[in-house]
């Protein structure tokens, strides 16, 4: 095994075009982390970290991002609104006609699409930044909440989104990799020591039987997520024979390979993101004057607390939920069907066209249920278990291991397929 992978990094460091692309991966990795530790002005960064050390919610939130939230850096809003920017491109695509009709066509309306998303993400990011601003405020943070000030620290976190933002597509352009998953890799990744030196701290109050929970629970995951990623129904494809001039054409057999888990870790993102929003109202609420606010307030943030039966429950259903929305938009089974009679294939026993989109999509019903069920759990498996051992540190390495596993997963196989692209070229 480890022979193999030592074999596989000199393969990609004798190709220069690849070397090239993943030494320029790393360098924007690199400059990531260094402007995850520029601060934005007029922030009293003392009493900041006090804060997210003291509040879970917010360390979750500091976690996905990288660690910019606790210093309150230049990228704090990071590149959460380009994803959110995607996501409605997503959905306006499956409401009007003509945008699903330019993700279908060629580059040049894919570029006019990303364009659109760039222009969507300022506004999202302007918002993002305001929600930040206020709750700074609301804890004195600010050592000067004027308005000019404000505007200073606002554009500023607008900036440092467009920042990561360009940084994603140069990665999507330049390296390896999708460029929105490795940016978030990048910093859930920068996080990982800081995580086991706060387990190394709970050493002496951490028994044998929550030990071996924490194993137990590392190897699941990772191994769940594995077979996640590379589990697939192998749906048999056979292509029609046909006479040219005496010679037969076609005739050949192959399989159409359907992902059990079409969107890769997607879902978990879209879900982390929506949880942490009650969380954030209610700690907002708290902050207010008024009695009956602050009550519902405080039971928002004790239902929605990362432990309780309700934020789970609605954890899991929402994994759930995306995980076959995101099989809608990712699988088309009308256009699978429609390549595949123009091309002269068929599923043997399957008539072309509309009944070969109606199994199609019986088919992805039936594995998407079992992958969002397989997600689903293993998304609140880490909850249960803190629950189960009391340390704090476990929701959160989980959800991270489930997006770093599956990152590198992805990123593993584009590897793959450029190595074995460049060595079909070389013997062609």
């Amino acid at each position: 095994m480890i022979e193999k992978f030592l074999t596989k990094i000199q393969a990609v460091f004798s190709n220069p075009k690849l070397k090239n692309k993943l030494l320029f991966t790393l360098a924007i990795f690199a400059l990531t982390r260094i402007l995850a530790h520029i601060p934005v002005p007029a922030v009293d960064l003392s009493q900041l970290e006090f804060l997210f050390n003291s509040n879970q919610f917010l360390n979750f939130l500091n976690i996905f991002s990288g660690g910019t939230l606790a210093n309150l850096s230049v990228v704090a809003v990071g590149i959460n609104p380009y994803i959110t920017a995607s996501i409605i491109m997503q959905l306006l695509g499956m409401v009007f006609p003509k945008i699903k009709e330019m993700q279908k066509e060629g580059e040049a309306s894919r570029a006019k699409l990303n364009q659109y998303m760039r222009m969507m993400s300022v506004p999202i990011a302007v918002a993002q930044a305001i929600s930040v601003i206020a709750l700074l405020n609301s804890q004195n943070l600010l050592v000067n909440a004027g308005l000019s000030n404000m505007i200073v620290v606002t554009s500023t976190l607008v900036a440092g989104a467009m920042i990561m933002m360009w940084l994603g597509e140069l990665i999507n352009e330049k390296g390896i990799g999708n460029g929105i998953s490795m940016i978030l890799l990048a910093g859930i990744i920068s996080q990982i020591p800081s995580s086991v030196a706060s387990l190394f701290t709970l050493a002496d109050t951490i028994n044998l039987t929550s030990l071996l929970v924490i194993l137990a629970l590392l190897i699941g995951v990772i191994w769940t997520v594995v077979f996640m990623n590379e589990a697939s129904r192998k749906i048999p494809i056979q292509y029609a024979k046909r006479i040219r001039g005496g010679k037969q054409f076609g005739g050949q057999q192959t399989h159409l390979p359907i992902k059990v888990n079409v969107a890769g870790v997607m879902p978990i993102i879209f879900a982390v993101s929506l949880m942490m929003l009650p969380a954030f109202i209610g700690r907002l609420l708290i902050l207010a004057k008024n009695q009956m606010l602050v009550g519902i307030g405080e039971k928002i943030t004790v239902y929605f607390s990362p432990t309780s039966s309700i934020y789970l429950i609605s954890y899991f259903v929402l994994v759930f939920i995306f995980s076959y929305f995101s099989a809608i938009i990712f699988f088309n089974a009308q256009d699978i069907s429609d390549e595949l009679k123009k091309s002269g294939a068929f599923i043997p026993g399957i008539r072309p066209g509309s009944p070969t989109r109606k199994f199609l999509e019986f088919v992805v019903t039936r594995i998407t249920f079992a992958g969002a069920i397989f997600l689903a759990s293993i998304a609140i498996l880490p909850s249960i278990a803190q629950v189960m051992t009391g340390i704090q540190s476990l929701a959160v390495g989980g959800t991270s291991i489930l997006i770093v596993v599956s990152v590198i997963l992805e990123t593993s196989k584009q590897i793959n397929s450029q190595l074995l692209s460049e060595n079909y070229e070389k013997y062609s």
